[in-house]
């Protein structure tokens, strides 16, 4: 088997990742998130945080679409051994894709429904990973660069 092929792994699960938490009906997606914003709210308090209970799960929710199209982004770029702008552009586009695609999944899932703002918000966290993993490329370029001149 082709080594290239090895490096779509991680997107392909995590993109199962993705479309499992999807399939869920909406009473086991909704007890899947209560359960671990009850968590982090009382850790949070064990460190004197105290933060209110409404809208804290909605924040939950929200920033857990954003960071699992994050890494998305990031398993793409590196699938796709993105380097330029253009090889960017189709990554962000592939993430966006299957940001619609999973919306559109869950309008079939009973209780759950689509949202345009989620894809919204899914597409920024895979900008940004994207731009992260553009970053990282850069740093660890001019690194290898400088010790080269270096020695």
């Amino acid at each position: 088997m082709n080594r290239r092929y090895l490096r779509y792994v991680p997107a392909l699960l995590w993109m199962g990742v993705i479309f499992f938490l999807s399939h869920q009906e909406a009473g086991a997606s909704s007890a899947l998130s209560s359960g671990l914003s009850e968590r982090l709210l009382s850790f949070l308090a064990n460190l004197g945080l105290h933060i209110p209970k409404e809208g804290f799960h909605l924040f939950l929710r929200k920033g857990a679409h954003f960071f699992a199209y994050l890494l998305l982004g990031i398993f793409i770029a590196f699938g796709l051994e993105a380097k330029s702008i253009k090889e960017y552009g189709y990554t962000l586009l592939l993430c966006t894709l299957y940001a619609i695609s999973d919306e559109f999944h869950q309008t079939f899932i009973p209780g759950r429904s689509g949202d345009v703002l989620d894809v919204l918000l899914d597409s920024a966290g895979a900008l940004t990973g994207i731009l992260l993993w553009a970053l990282v490329k850069k740093v660890l370029k001019n690194r290898s660069q400088q010790s080269f001149t270096t020695q």
